[in-house]
């Protein structure tokens, strides 16, 4: 169903069983997937939005980048199925240096977040309110960024991390741990949100080890990896990839 007060570019796709509410402004090269809702006074330009999506309303999708590098280069934003974006979100779509602005599936965006271009966001992510991530922020599966966080241009956000409320991240932070302040430290492991995610005792045991080599031991943080290199873990895997290949350093515990 769609709005009567509603306006639709000409070469935007709309597909069956989207329901687009009054003074939504849908722009052009847009495509929206079946199953999604668009509340009110929604403004989506340049983007492709999953099937099963809902867009609360005064959400702002796919306008330009607030980079004064950008010179209009053709580029969009991604929203995969099953993803809820609240009220007063705003998604700029990408820059040239990476085309596009990426949100996966089944994330939750909260109220008045801001993701600014060329971020990418993994599946299952949660998003709150008024949380600000800057250009190529990249941010892993099932993590959880709680309210009134603000994120460090080109910093990444392991998977199944937590970051409290009111953190300033400015270096990254590496996968399962939980981490908070000004600017943001690691105080653990995200041992409830390792549950959630019904990961077995022997893998929770596994980023135990992996986290007390790297912060509790007396090695450095490349004997570290190496050390752990040698374990098969997925879990480990994940972790140690992510630590090598940090470029703005890792967050510590204090």
């Amino acid at each position: 169903m769609v709005h009567q007060t509603a306006v639709i570019d000409k070469s935007a796709v709309i597909e069956e069983n989207v329901e687009i509410g009054p003074y939504v402004i849908i722009g052009p090269e847009t495509v929206v997937k079946s199953g999604t809702k668009i509340h009110g006074q929604s403004v989506i330009e340049y983007s492709e939005i999953g099937s099963n999506c809902e867009i609360f309303n005064f959400a702002s999708i796919g306008k330009c980048p607030q980079d004064l590098k950008y010179h209009a280069e053709k580029t969009k934003v991604i929203v995969g199925d099953g993803t809820t974006i609240r009220e007063g979100v705003t998604l700029n779509r990408g820059t040239a240096a990476a085309g596009q602005t990426i949100v996966g599936k089944n994330c939750l965006i909260m109220s008045c977040a801001h993701i600014a271009h060329d971020c990418a966001i993994g599946d299952g992510a949660i998003i709150g309110y008024s949380t600000g991530l800057a250009g190529h922020v990249e941010i892993g599966n099932s993590a959880i960024l709680s309210a009134s966080i603000g994120v460090h241009q080109f910093c990444k956000i392991g998977n199944s991390a937590m970051v409290a409320a009111g953190a300033m991240v400015s270096m990254d932070i590496m996968p399962y741990v939980t981490a908070h302040g000004d600017r943001a430290t690691l105080v653990g492991l995200n041992l409830i949100g390792l549950k959630r995610k019904k990961i077995k005792l022997s893998g929770i045991e596994d980023i135990k080890m992996a986290y007390r080599t790297l912060f509790m031991s007396k090695l450095t943080l490349e004997d570290a990896i190496i050390k752990l290199g040698d374990l098969t873990s997925p879990y480990i895997k994940d972790i140690t990839t992510f630590v090598r290949n940090s470029q703005r350093g890792i967050a510590r515990p204090k």
